[in-house]
């Protein structure tokens, strides 16, 4: 059968952080290499209706938050669940699943599991068992993503062999592995640009150079706004925890600059950070570019999964290339991938660096790769560094580099309280490598890092998260331990302006820290509330109760606070119809606080932990009961 008229693999992945499209787009390489043509699609950009039309479809979907799906599958999955297919709508479609997850969380691989287990009842037939990644494995999900693709190859070829021509085990020489990269480099001459278009006058507003970078992006998803909602100019930046004791948590005030937006209590604000100019500049000193040339970056061909937002005509204007690689390329924080390591191999002229990179990249030497790679955090430029005779050209820069992503933060305050501004509660985040080298987080650093008579500004995006602003007649229970209180600093400010003649329903609000003196944040606010009929009083049904984990032998967590009010809980919910927010770090807290809330409903309610776990699924499907947690 000739290359043209074989249908080719499709291979869908829904990505949130970018780990999905790198592994899809892995899938793709090992598939084309083996002579197998290949259609790549997010699905958002795929039409769920017309599954029924392909033989062989192959998933590649990661697990986000507390077993949510990525924005991506939101409305394929929508489409999936519908009543009205019938169990043999898929039949005689053969399907492969592979999810990225990670271990410590409670749902591991939630969102691969159920689509696995959807497609079947649809009538679709399982080619392997599905592939469940794990962040936890040495090799992080790579560990898993091979053994599944050397199983997926030759089951494909048992089922169909022209996908593979020279069977599933075929590997083309070495000189022929070195894909094209998907896009091109277009370079403007200064001059013809300024007797053109205002491009150069019009680039340095913030916005368009944003805006015009981050459209660029390979990296770029459709649902991804690329142009900021606003500019935010930070007027104050105060530690919340005491100096020398471990942990450093601050409270950032910013204004909105030139004009206010709207948001609700429970939004979450995006931050682009900054890189640090002197690591960019070396950057582009170590990859011999032109920080002066203005670029265009597009795909080298029509019907890329990815989309480009550009001018009317569909052509995107040119951004000077020291800003593209400042707004678009992570080349200061982020490590990169695999795949980076292998092209690598490609350029190395010193037969030393090229042996070490094809040993990092080869099957034995993957956990290798990962220990000096991953878990060291080494960034690009480092990479880069260690291996001197590698000269990579800017299109597979731009290509492999990992993009330089927003972070998302809880708003900390409400549009009532703090009119034209908006808080947040950030733990700058700094860890210590194996190798004993001390590492940064770049936004939660970058942040702390700014004066506020610097009058810097910070692109930011306002969105929905999982904590929707409850009405003023609501009974809340709330759990937020550490930075988990941000969003509920903006819950109880924003009450505390609702409560007219003392009208608002009460508050309980379960906080945690390690100890007293070094981490309470908002002592203050939150004991003003629980005194003298505020909405944290319990004169008003409400309650403060605070774990200290750190300040007497036994560590002691919210969840244990919570079961010592449990007649209050019980009484909360089910006489007051309350409704439970939880917000946190996402490992072990959101599954012990469930937990605690099922003991207390089987032990106040008289009810077995069945049911107990059966009322909790119902709080959630009534929007009684939610979760935001970060990692």
């Amino acid at each position: 059968m000739g290359e043209k008229s074989r249908k080719p693999l499709l291979v869908l992945y829904a990505s949130q952080t970018g780990n999905a499209l790198d592994a899809a787009e892995r899938v793709g390489r090992e598939a084309e290499r083996r002579g197998c043509p290949v259609i790549l699609s997010s699905m958002d950009e795929f039409d769920a209706n017309s599954l029924t039309l392909e033989k062989t479809v192959i998933f590649v979907v990661s697990t986000t938050g507390q077993g949510d799906a990525p924005d991506a599958m939101k409305v394929f999955w929508k489409y999936l669940l519908q009543k009205n297919l019938p169990k043999s709508w898929l039949e005689g479609v053969h399907y492969a699943v592979f999810g990225l997850g990670d271990s410590g969380y409670q749902k591991f691989n939630f969102v691969a599991k159920k689509l696995d287990r959807r497609l079947h009842d649809l009538g679709a037939s399982a080619i392997v068992e599905r592939g469940l990644g794990d962040d936890q494995h040495p090799s992080g999900y790579e560990g898993a993503l091979d053994p599944w693709m050397t199983s997926l190859w030759r089951v494909l070829y048992q089922i169909n062999p022209t996908f593979f021509p020279h069977g599933p085990d075929y590997i083309p020489p070495t000189s022929q592995l070195l894909d094209q990269p998907k896009y091109q480099i277009v370079y403007h001459e200064l001059g013809l640009l300024q007797a053109g278009l205002s491009v150069v006058s019009d680039s340095k507003s913030p916005a368009m150079e944003i805006e015009r970078a981050r459209s660029m992006s390979p990296a770029k998803l459709s649902y991804d706004k690329s142009t900021p909602d606003a500019f935010l100019k930070m007027v104050r930046n105060e530690p919340l925890t005491r100096k020398g004791c471990g942990r450093d948590v601050r409270h950032f005030e910013f204004e909105f600059f030139p004009s206010t937006i709207s948001y609700d209590v429970g939004d979450v604000l995006e931050v682009l950070p900054s890189q640090n100019p002197d690591l960019v500049d070396a950057f582009i000193q170590r990859c011999n570019l032109d920080p002066e040339a203005f670029i265009t970056v597009c795909p080298k061909q029509r019907g890329s999964h990815h989309l480009l937002d550009g001018s009317k005509s569909g052509q995107a204007l040119p951004i000077n290339l020291k800003k593209y690689v400042e707004l678009a390329m992570d080349v200061t924080s982020a490590s990169p991938r695999r795949y980076f390591f292998e092209v690598m191999s490609y350029f190395a002229t010193a037969e030393h660096e090229k042996e070490r990179l094809e040993y990092f990249v080869s099957p034995e030497g993957r956990d290798d790769l990962y220990q000096y790679n991953q878990k060291e955090r080494r960034t690009v430029l480092e990479v880069l560094e260690d291996f001197p005779s590698v000269q990579m050209p800017f299109e597979w820069l731009v290509e492999l580099v990992p993009p330089l992503r927003k972070r998302a933060f809880s708003i900390a305050s409400s549009p009532s309280a703090h009119p034209n501004q908006v808080h947040l509660t950030v733990s700058v985040v700094s860890w210590t490598t194996p190798f004993k080298r001390k590492r940064m987080g770049l936004c939660s650093s970058w942040l702390a890092s700014l004066d506020p008579l610097q009058g810097v500004t910070i692109p930011a995006w306002f969105h929905k998260g999982s904590l929707p602003a409850p009405p003023p007649s609501l009974p809340l229970i709330l759990i937020g331990p550490g930075t988990g209180c941000a969003p509920f600093r903006g819950f109880l400010a924003e009450r505390a302006a609702q409560d007219t003649s003392s009208s608002a329903a009460p508050i309980m609000f379960f906080f945690g820290c390690r100890n007293e003196g070094d981490d309470f944040l908002y002592r203050d606010l939150w004991l003003s509330h629980s005194h003298d009929g505020g909405l944290l009083s319990e004169a008003r049904g409400g309650g403060f109760y605070v774990a200290f984990s750190r300040d007497q032998p036994q560590k002691v967590y919210v969840q244990h606070k919570m079961r010592e009010q449990s007649q209050k809980i019980w009484a909360a919910l089910s006489e007051g119809g309350a409704a439970i927010y939880v917000a946190g770090s996402s490992t072990n807290m959101p599954s012990d606080v469930m937990l605690a809330v099922e003991e207390i409903i089987s032990k106040e309610g008289g009810v077995a932990r069945e049911a107990a776990a059966v009322l909790i699924r119902r709080l959630e499907r009534d929007g009684k009961y939610h979760v935001e947690a970060w990692s």
